[in-house]
């Protein structure tokens, strides 16, 4: 059976040789698939089994989103609260959401990654990266990463999220836990693993320590670098190859010039900024450089509880100075690029039909008309939705 979705009044593919500019726009075009695949993209009026009339509505790839902590319990409203009164964000607050996770039980954590994922889903993500680091220890790592595991293949271990409370005077202790015993549970259920350097959290050395023992496990290799303050995160991301290194809120020339030179892509998560008061970075200066970009969500309850990649993109044209082309790229290919998935990202014959249909008729509504509910339509993805009476067997 195939489905073909006409009258769109603006296809994005992110193939140039298909449309116009870097990303590949028809205008007045229609799009065919089959199952999971596209066959073919176009101009308005091709056929197929079945019909569905777009209205003159944009059409884009589905969100890629890269950087998420989906797996966790509780909140943390009333920390934002007193943020956004004048409190600082330092991390911290990781270990009360560590502290609720540890106790809510796998089928509670579960339901909860399962409704949050249906939020992802009708926000026109179809992609999405999972962390844990909200168990810090090893059962509860463990745990994390097997539900993450249960419903996405771009899963991630971050052990080195923050040192618990019964590790606190014994750091090297715990990174030695987190390189050995906690690894050694977790690897089957991982494709990445992650640190967090950062002040209050690992140095370079022990964020080193982590990354190499992921490596020698075979797991691919993140960074979460430069959120609080300039640092030596991005260069240690750059150096070991990561994939990428995420919120890059603060970088020196030398960090810019280091990753663009390299393949590693630098992941901004806007919401966290915003959600922390923390200054936006210049995206602008970075992209002029030369250097890879994605935009992600962060999804946490701590610093940035939001699945929308809509209101990410806003952001990150206001106070970020991309341009809305730029936006776009950001959460298509560009998270496509930070997880090195090349079949994500883009409509075009052979990729995935992971398509996102806007209500409106062109990709500037998305900066245009902040905090609309603009997704018309999802079609597709890459994970799973748990239902609240799955059984895990592992």
């Amino acid at each position: 059976m195939t489905l073909v979705i006409d009258n769109i009044s603006e296809l994005i593919t992110n193939d140039p040789a298909l449309g116009e500019g870097p990303l590949g726009i028809i205008n007045d075009a229609s799009v065919v698939v089959s199952g999971d695949e596209v066959l073919a993209v176009g101009k308005a009026g091709a056929s197929a089994d079945k019909q569905l009339d777009a209205g003159g509505r944009c059409v884009l790839p589905g969100f890629v989103d890269s950087h998420t902590h989906l797996v966790f319990a509780g909140d943390r409203a009333e920390e934002f609260t007193r943020r956004m009164a004048g409190e600082p964000y330092d991390g911290g607050g990781i270990r009360v959401t560590t502290d609720a996770s540890r106790q809510a039980g796998r089928e509670a954590l579960r339901a909860e990654l399962g409704q949050r994922l249906g939020e992802v889903h009708r926000a026109g993500t179809t992609a999405v990266e999972i962390k844990s680091g909200y168990g810090l220890s090893v059962d509860s790592e463990a745990e994390l990463t097997a539900l993450a595991a249960e419903v996405t293949s771009e899963s991630t271990f971050l052990g080195a999220h923050l040192v618990p409370s019964e590790f606190q005077d014994r750091v090297d202790d715990y990174v030695e836990l987190v390189c050995g015993p906690m690894l050694d549970a977790v690897r089957d259920h991982v494709r990445w693993i992650d640190a967090f350097c950062e002040t209050g959290a690992f140095d370079a050395d022990q964020s080193r320590a982590v990354l190499e023992a992921g490596r020698a496990a075979g797991l691919g290799l993140r960074l979460h670098a430069n959120q609080l303050g300039y640092g030596p995160g991005v260069q240690l991301g750059v150096e070991l190859g990561c994939a990428s290194v995420d919120h890059c809120t603060y970088l020196s020339d030398d960090d810019i010039e280091a990753l663009a030179a390299s393949d590693t892509v630098a992941t901004y998560l806007p919401a966290t900024d915003f959600s922390t008061r923390q200054p936006y970075p210049n995206a602008r200066r970075a992209i002029d450089a030369g250097v890879k970009v994605a935009i992600a969500s962060n999804c946490n309850p701590g610093s940035s509880y939001t699945t929308s990649l809509s209101f990410c993109i806003a952001l990150a044209v206001r106070d970020m100075h991309m341009t809305i082309d730029e936006a776009v790229a950001a959460v298509t290919t560009g998270g496509a690029a930070a997880l090195h998935r090349p079949d994500l990202g883009r409509i075009v014959e052979g990729s995935p039909a992971h398509l996102t249909i806007l209500d409106a008729p062109s990709r500037h509504h998305l900066a245009y008309r902040p905090g609309v509910p603009l997704i018309w339509r999802t079609f597709g993805s890459d994970y799973r939705i748990p239902s609240t009476n799955d059984q895990n067997n592992n």
